[in-house]
């Protein structure tokens, strides 16, 4: 727990018997006590129009910050640092492990051409403008000590997007099209950042061509379908064992337990292979949650199912009461010697890089993905793309660790402009989260229309009527049909097979699947050999 050393002028005089550090224990007494007020007032707040969890601990947070400051008299207390290792080791893996396996996997595949054009291509033009405009701007303010490696920093740290106050009104049964592209994008666009950033630490400046273009293009290319490999090889590995030794027979806490352990494990491995953690345990929990899950027991399925949801949104309040209390640790406020004027000059400017870095591709993107689509239930219609550029406009706790890990040196004293680049960071963050945030929830309902019943659904899933005939044609046993049909069901099909692809790509998928991959992995009707297991639980997950 040396993440979270605290204030050591508080109770100095503890008793010289006790065997655990003072600092550590008040600092966990005051984390767990703001858990504890963050779930008692967000439960309170549940109908408020303009309030959430996110925000909630966030405001906590800066409330106990600043009655820490009043009590170490304005001097530095390390419980207001901000640990990378606590937040990419500890606290992002739940996180995204969770969001992998509660997603509605067939909503999610169903737009994964347009989650990816978002997550990947949009995050990179993002950050071309923002390095661009901060190269540009920043000059003229007078951040003059920069280079452009900084610069390029910059518009991968800006380029990270935070949505969970989004997600958290957006529902995925009444707009699961919405959900799916705001969450796959949430999770892609992190893992293109950090990819970015990565990448942008180890480019030699000094020697910028094209033959360097194409290696970075080469390596982000290899790292999204290693790392991507992975996670799908580690959530089989899980599926497998647990399938094969029937770990029920004796204990559900070692099923559950490895699973847990299982997924942990790849992300360790990913960035011990220097991959994209992220995407690793993200596609291990969709894995996991479409073959392990149904591999053990139903006792295992309930503690599992509430299990990682519980984790994941105790490290999501974690995370927001750490930001807010972080915010206002003392040091690096008086490192910035700048003025209140260049300061706000500052982060005005980057967040309005970040408005119009995010307007630059998701309307036109997702503009041209409805004239590719044909289907008017698939389409992104002019409010909801309003929706996904807003949901993108917030920042969060990825976006003040990549600062940190860019101009916070442990081993000196930050420089003028390298602590003003954090503290204008933590003030874009602070500012998009409560103001932005605030505003989300009666933005989503005005522009949605919540209360309106409307004449077309949102869903994807209702199956139209080129589903049903493909659906019959292909389960349409070949001897009842007689020699002269033939033609028109292969003509059916390959007719479906050009104007509607996803829906066959499932199709073919699923036949794939119950043929191959769950008579060896399990998976969903799979019943674990124990005595008085159930004969099959339905899947709380779309497959």
């Amino acid at each position: 727990m040396a993440v979270l050393e605290t204030i050591p002028v508080l109770l100095s005089s503890s008793s010289s018997s006790s065997f655990l550090d003072t600092s550590t224990v008040i600092a966990l007494t005051v984390f767990f006590a703001l858990l504890c007020a963050c779930i008692i007032i967000g439960h309170l707040l549940e109908e408020n129009r303009w309030a959430n969890e996110s925000i909630t601990a966030l405001l906590l947070g800066l409330c106990c910050g600043v009655v820490v400051l009043l009590i170490t008299k304005f001097h530095s207390s390390r419980i207001l640092v901000f640990s990378e290792d606590l937040f990419f080791l500890y606290l992002l893996p739940p996180i995204i492990f969770n969001a992998g396996f509660q997603v509605k996997k067939k909503q999610f595949f169903k737009n994964f051409t347009t989650i990816l054009l978002f997550g990947v291509v949009g995050t990179v033009i993002s950050f071309c403008l923002i390095s661009l405009g901060a190269y540009l701007l920043f000059k003229r303010i007078g951040v003059t000590s920069l280079d452009i490696k900084d610069y390029l920093a910059v518009g991968a740290i800006l380029s990270a997007t935070d949505s969970v106050c989004t997600l958290q009104v957006l529902n995925q049964d009444e707009t699961p099209l919405l959900y799916s592209i705001v969450f796959g994008e949430g999770v892609v666009n992190d893992a293109t950042s950090i990819v970015l950033f990565n990448a942008v630490q180890s480019l030699d400046v000094s020697n910028i061509d094209l033959l360097t273009a194409l290696k970075l293009l080469g390596t982000f290319l290899y790292l999204l379908f290693t790392s991507t490999a992975l996670g799908i090889a580690a959530g089989l590995i899980s599926a497998y064992i647990i399938k094969t030794l029937y770990f029920g027979r004796h204990s559900t806490d070692r099923e559950v337990a490895l699973m847990m352990l299982m997924a942990y494990l790849s992300y360790m491995l990913a960035e011990l292979l220097n991959l994209s953690g992220i995407l690793t345990i993200f596609f291990c929990g969709i894995v996991m949650s479409h073959y392990t899950w149904h591999n053990v027991t139903e006792s295992s399925r309930v503690t599992t199912k509430h299990a990682f949801a519980t984790i994941s949104f105790i490290a999501e309040t974690f995370i927001f009461l750490y930001v807010g209390m972080d915010a206002l640790d003392i040091d690096k406020w008086k490192s910035s010697k700048a003025s209140p004027g260049t300061s706000i000059a500052v982060s005005s400017t980057l967040f309005a890089l970040v408005l119009v870095g995010r307007a630059a591709f998701v309307f036109p993107i997702a503009n041209i993905t409805n004239c590719i689509k044909k289907r008017p239930s698939t389409k992104i219609e002019l409010r909801k793309q309003f929706i996904i550029w807003w949901a993108g406009l917030m920042r969060g706790a990825v976006t003040i660790a990549l600062s940190y890990n860019e101009f916070a040196n442990s081993n000196t004293t930050l420089t003028e402009d390298s602590a003003l680049m954090i503290t204008s960071t933590i003030i874009v963050v602070l500012f998009s989260t409560v103001v932005f945030g605030s505003i989300t929830k009666p933005l989503i309902e005005a522009v949605l229309l919540r209360n309106a019943k409307p004449v077309h659904s949102d869903a994807t899933d209702i199956p139209s009527l080129d589903d049903l005939q493909i659906l019959f044609l292909e389960n349409c046993d070949p001897s009842d049909q007689g020699g002269s049909n033939e033609p028109t069901r292969r003509k059916g099909s390959l007719s479906l097979l050009i104007s509607n692809p996803t829906s066959t790509v499932h199709y073919f998928w699923r036949k794939f699947d119950d043929k191959f991959m769950r008579p060896v992995f399990g998976g969903r009707g799979f019943v674990p050999f124990v005595p008085s297991s159930p004969t099959g639980a339905a899947d709380p997950q779309t497959s």
